[in-house]
């Protein structure tokens, strides 16, 4: 079937991983690889994180949530910390890839953030603020977790961005760097990529759409 929609996850994709900046944070601080990210996985769907994501709580209630989940983990990891290390550096070869799907498709963008910085992409400079709007105006359409109140990997999110665009899931092309969100999107009929690093995803991508996007 020939490919109708691009759609793209936004931090980890398009700009570097908050992961990177959350491993940094914790050999700073001489916290055990992956604290942060194994308190986000723990009680996904209810826990500090998945509330903000949604709107749910604001950034005075994810401070002290997170906070008070660090601590039962024996840790000192204020939520508002954690949030300066969300917004990544664009990554312009991906940027690329997608001004050359959109040439031949459409594309979308659906990402979980949360209501604090600025923009989509809670940018913590309006230099960077700039540069994240310049890609999303690029899109067809864009979904914001904290917007709609529904967050990845939850299908209906999914299915909002092949009716926002008006395309078959069997049609579109997903990209995220989370095994967890590419599963329900496999499950409609999206071909998914998980984005381990640039180069990797631009030839799985170039396989999936069938044409060059470097």
């Amino acid at each position: 079937m020939a490919v109708e929609a691009v759609i793209w996850d936004f931090g980890g994709v398009l700009t570097s991983s908050p992961f990177e900046a959350f491993a940094r944070y914790e050999k700073e601080r001489g916290l055990p690889k992956d604290l942060i990210r194994t308190i986000n996985a723990t009680n996904p769907d209810a826990n500090a994180w998945a509330l903000f994501e949604r709107s749910e709580i604001d950034i005075d209630g994810f401070d002290r949530l997170f906070a008070g989940e660090a601590a039962a983990r024996g840790f000192d990891v204020p939520g508002r910390a954690i949030i300066e290390l969300l917004s990544g550096d664009i990554r312009p070869e991906m940027v690329e890839a997608l001004k050359r799907c959109k040439a031949r498709a459409k594309v979308a963008c659906i990402t979980n953030n949360v209501p604090a910085g600025k923009g989509a992409g809670m940018a913590r400079s309006e230099e960077k603020a700039k540069a994240v709007a310049e890609v999303m105006a690029l899109f067809d359409h864009v979904i914001e977790s904290s917007k709609i109140g529904i967050r990845k990997p939850d299908p209906r999110i999914y299915q909002l961005a092949c009716e926002a665009l008006g395309v078959s899931a069997a049609g579109c092309v997903y990209l995220d760097d989370l095994g967890i969100n590419l599963k329900p999107a496999a499950a409609l009929g999206m071909k998914t990529i998980k984005v381990l690093g640039v180069e990797q995803a631009l030839g799985d991508l170039e396989a999936a759409v069938g044409f060059p996007v470097r």
